[in-house]
C-alpha cells in the first residue's frame, strides 16, 4: 500500500494558474508547495540542474506569477485565507520590496491579471459591482479605473503586445464563454465569433487573435483577423483543441490536443505543417514557447508523476523535465495506471470513465465510485494522490465522466442543462452497476465519494439510490440548491441560473434536485467535509445537513476546516481531510475482509 500522507505531501508545480518566462528568456517563475503551502519560485533556465529560488513569503497562498515587461518586477495573485478573494502583489526584483495593490480589499478578484506592454498598468477582474468586470490600474495601485463589463462574470484578460487592445473572456449564456476585444482608445468592444469562444492569445504583431470555440461540437482553434474580422479555422475533427500559443516571431501557433483522457501539444508552422510533441499519457497545461522559439515549456502531470515543468525541443522532439517533484522514495512505487472505458448508462448511453483496478479484482473486491467536480470538468490522466492510494489498497475505482463533463464534445457537456442531479446522478449510479456486472466489485461494499459538484452528486446518489452504496463521503459539497445559490458568489449564481433557471420560477425543480430535502432516505454512514471560507459551496450547507442527519438518528460525521476554502491551500489540512475520508470509507469497505481474516 502506498502511504496516503507521503503522496499528499509530494509538492507540485501548480498547473492551473500558470507560470511565466522572463522577458530575457533566462528565468521561469512558478507556484509550488514544497513547504506545505504555495509560494512563488524562480528557476534559472540557462543553468543545468538549477535549484529553484523562493521569491515570496508571508501569509497566504501565491499563484499566477507574471514578470513585468522590463523584467524588473514580478507580480502574483495572493489568497490569504482560501476564500479566493485574491490580491495582486508586486515585487521589485532589484530592491526586494513588495507591494499589495489592495491590502484592505472588500471585494473578490480573479487570480488572472495582465501587465500592459509598457509596464505602467495592470488589468484585472473584480466583482466590485456584483459581477466580475474588467478594471485597469497603475502598477503602484493608483488610478483604479473601471474598463468593461460583458454582463457575465469574466475570468481571463490579456493585453495586446502593442497596448491598443484588451481581450477578456467571460461566462455568458448557457455554458458558453465569450471573448471580447476592447479597444482602449475609445472603449469600444466586440465579441469574437458566434456563440462560444475562449482562450484568447494575441499574435506578436497584435494583428490577430487565436481563440477556441466549440460551436462545431468540439473545441477548435481559430485565428481572428482584427482588421478584416475574418476567422480562419486551423483544427477540425472529433477531439478538443485549446490553449493556443504563438511563437515569438509569430511564425508558429501551437495548442493542446485532447483525445479523451490523453493530451499532446501540436505546433503548426506558416506552411500549415503540424508537429506533435508527446509527453506521454498525462495532462499538459499552459504550453509556452521559449524566448528563442526553439522549444516549448509546459506543466505536465500523470497518474504516476506530479505536475512539473517540462521542456520539449522542436528540432528533435526531445522532452525533458525542468523540475522533478517526485521524491526518490516514491519513484519505484508501482502506481496503478487507469484505463479508459465506457459503460452503459441507465438509458443505454455509453458513459466514458477511468477505471483503476488490480489484476486480481473480482466480485469480492471493495470498490468506490469517485465523482469529479465541476460539473464542467473531466477526470483525465492526472496526478490524484487519493486515487493512487485507494488503488494501491486493492480497491476497484471508477471515475465517471458523466453527462455535463467537458472533454467529450459540446453536446455531452450541455446535456445536463435542467437535468443536473438526475442525469448526472444516474450516470454515476450506473457506474456502480457496471462494476458489479463486470465482477470486479462487491455489490455490498461500494462507496461513493466526490468533492464540490462530486460531493453534491454523492448526496444525490445516497438519497435517490440509497440501496446501491454502502457508504458516502461528500467533500465541500452543496446540498440545497436554494441556500447554496443564495450564499455563493456571483459567478456561481450566474451559472446556476443559466443551467437550472431562476429559483423563483423553477422552485419545484430546485427542490426535487436538492438532496437536503430527502436526507431521510439515506441508509448508510455519511461523512461531510467542509471549509470555513468556501465561496463556492458554503459550509452552511454541510452543517445544516449534518444536523438534520443526526436528528434523524443516522450515522454521520462532519469536519469543518478553519482558514480554508474550496481548494485547501494548507497541505497539513489536506492530509488530515483526505486521511479522514479514506479511513471513513475503509471502515465500511474493509470491514468484511477483517471479519473474514479474524474467522
Amino acid at each position: 500500500m502506498i502511504s496516503l500522507e507521503k503522496l499528499l505531501r509530494v509538492p507540485i508545480v501548480e498547473p492551473e494558474t500558470g507560470f511565466d518566462i522572463s522577458p530575457d528568456g533566462g528565468r521561469i517563475a512558478f507556484a509550488s508547495n514544497p513547504l506545505g503551502h504555495f509560494e512563488i519560485y524562480e528557476l534559472d533556465l540557462n543553468t543545468e540542474n538549477a535549484t529553484p529560488r523562493q521569491m515570496s513569503d508571508g501569509q497566504g497562498a501565491k499563484f499566477a506569477p507574471q514578470y513585468s515587461p522590463d523584467g524588473a518586477s514580478l507580480a502574483w495573485a495572493l489568497d490569504l485565507d482560501g476564500g479566493e478573494s485574491f490580491h495582486i502583489v508586486v515585487k521589485n526584483l532589484h530592491s526586494g520590496t513588495t507591494l499589495d495593490l489592495d491590502p484592505h480589499a472588500k471585494f473578490a478578484m480573479q487570480p488572472t491579471f495582465a501587465w500592459s506592454p509598457d509596464g505602467k498598468r495592470i488589468a484585472y477582474l473584480s466583482d466590485k459591482k456584483n459581477n466580475f468586470d474588467l478594471y485597469t490600474r497603475n502598477a503602484d495601485g493608483a488610478d483604479d479605473t473601471f474598463t468593461f463589463s460583458a454582463g457575465g462574470p469574466a475570468y481571463s484578460v490579456k493585453y495586446s503586445p502593442d497596448g491598443a487592445y484588451l481581450a477578456m473572456t467571460a461566462c455568458m449564456e448557457i455554458q458558453n464563454n465569450g471573448v471580447f476585444l476592447i479597444a482602449l482608445k475609445d472603449g469600444s468592444a466586440q465579441r469574437i465569433g458566434a456563440g462560444d469562444s475562449e482562450g484568447a492569445a494575441f499574435s506578436p504583431d497584435s494583428k490577430k487573435i487565436a481563440f477556441v470555440s466549440n460551436e462545431s461540437g468540439w473545441q477548435q482553434v481559430g485565428v481572428y483577423d482584427i482588421e478584416t474580422q475574418n476567422i480562419v479555422w486551423l483544427t477540425s475533427g472529433a477531439s478538443n483543441h485549446y490553449q493556443p500559443f504563438w511563437s515569438p516571431d509569430g511564425g508558429c501557433l501551437g495548442w493542446v490536443n485532447a483525445q479523451g483522457a490523453r493530451t499532446r501539444i501540436e505546433v503548426s508552422n506558416e506552411a500549415g505543417a503540424v508537429q506533435t510533441l508527446g509527453f506521454g499519457d498525462g495532462l499538459v497545461h499552459n504550453p509556452t514557447f521559449s524566448a528563442d522559439g526553439r522549444s516549448v515549456i509546459a506543466a505536465f502531470e500523470s497518474p504516476h508523476h506530479p505536475a512539473d515543468l517540462w521542456r520539449a525541443t522542436l528540432d528533435d522532439g526531445h522532452v525533458s523535465p525542468l523540475t522533478n517533484s517526485l521524491p526518490a522514495e516514491l519513484r519505484d512505487e508501482e502506481f496503478v495506471m487507469p484505463i479508459e472505458i465506457t459503460y452503459p448508462a441507465q438509458d443505454g448511453t455509453l458513459v466514458p470513465a477511468l477505471l483503476y483496478k488490480s489484476a486480481d479484482a473480482d466480485e469480492h473486491t471493495p470498490a468506490a465510485v469517485f465523482i469529479h467536480g465541476g460539473p464542467s470538468w473531466h477526470l483525465s490522466f492526472l496526478w490524484y494522490p487519493i486515487l493512487s492510494h485507494m488503488a494501491s489498497r486493492g480497491w476497484t475505482i471508477i471515475c465517471p465522466n458523466y453527462r455535463g463533463s467537458t472533454g467529450y464534445g459540446r453536446a455531452w457537456q450541455t446535456s445536463n442543462r435542467f437535468e443536473i442531479g438526475r442525469i448526472d446522478n444516474d450516470d454515476c449510479v450506473a457506474a456502480a452497476e457496471y462494476l458489479v456486472g463486470q465482477k470486479i466489485a462487491d455489490r455490498a461494499r461500494i462507496a461513493v465519494t466526490g468533492r464540490s459538484h462530486g460531493g453534491y452528486l454523492t448526496m444525490t446518489a445516497l438519497t435517490r439510490n440509497p440501496e446501491v452504496f454502502a457508504v458516502g463521503a461528500a467533500i465541500v459539497p452543496f446540498i440545497n440548491w436554494f441556500t447554496g445559490h443564495k450564499n455563493s458568489r456571483e459567478d456561481l449564481q450566474h451559472w446556476d441560473i443559466e443551467n437550472m433557471g431562476k429559483p423563483e420560477e423553477n422552485e419545484a425543480l430546485w427542490r426535487e434536485r436538492s438532496p437536503f430535502f430527502f436526507l431521510d432516505k439515506i441508509r448508510v454512514p455519511v461523512q461531510l467535509i467542509a471549509a470555513e471560507n468556501d465561496p463556492r459551496c458554503p459550509p452552511q450547507e454541510s452543517v445544516a445537513a449534518y444536523e438534520k442527519l443526526r436528528a434523524l438518528g443516522l450515522d454521520a460525521e462532519l469536519w469543518l476546516y478553519e482558514n480554508e476554502g474550496h481548494a485547501f491551500i494548507n497541505v497539513d489540512n489536506m492530509v488530515d481531510a483526505e486521511t479522514k475520508r479514506v479511513n471513513f470509507i475503509a471502515r465500511i469497505l474493509e470491514r468484511k475482509t477483517e471479519m473474514e481474516t479474524a474467522a
